[in-house]
């Protein structure tokens, strides 16, 4: 089921744009790690699936949930995605199949150059506090109010 996720194109393209595993101090010590390319069958599993990450199946080979979800976290921070996203890019622009009259490009994500419309001041909505009853304000300060 590994091999189906992700065919070996797709991985030659992927592999490179990975970071380096880091170096175990001790390789006797552990669980050996869980490689890269059964780590993102796990991860595009759960994410085409919607399954919550603990309930990963064992059998994939994949490792645990947490283990994916770990790694693509990990992969996230170092910019892997936007790369990969690059690299395709430029690949479907090469072959000519970049279509750019269907692009999308939504306003609350782009800025505005030079100055769009400036936002008002958001008003609040809140019901103004009532009147304190307890405590009356005289010219001696603060005096309880006796009833």
């Amino acid at each position: 089921m590994a091999q189906r996720l992700i065919d070996d194109a797709l991985w030659r393209r992927i592999e490179p744009l990975l970071p380096t595993p880091p170096r175990r101090r001790f390789k006797a010590m552990g669980r050996p790690r869980v490689p890269d390319r059964a780590a993102l069958t796990g991860i595009l599993f759960v994410l085409r699936s919607g399954l919550p990450w603990q309930m990963l199946p064992k059998e994939m080979g994949c490792g645990s949930g947490s283990t994916c979800w770990r790694r693509l976290v990990r992969w996230q921070r170092a910019g892997v995605w936007k790369r990969l996203h690059a690299v395709l890019l430029a690949e479907l622009r090469q072959r000519g199949q970049l279509d750019l009259a269907r692009a999308i490009a939504d306003s609350s994500s782009i800025r505005a150059l030079r100055g769009g419309k400036k936002l008002d001041r958001t008003l609040p909505i809140a019901v103004r506090r009532g009147r304190n009853i307890t405590f009356s304000l005289t010219a001696k300060g603060f005096r309880l109010r006796r009833s």
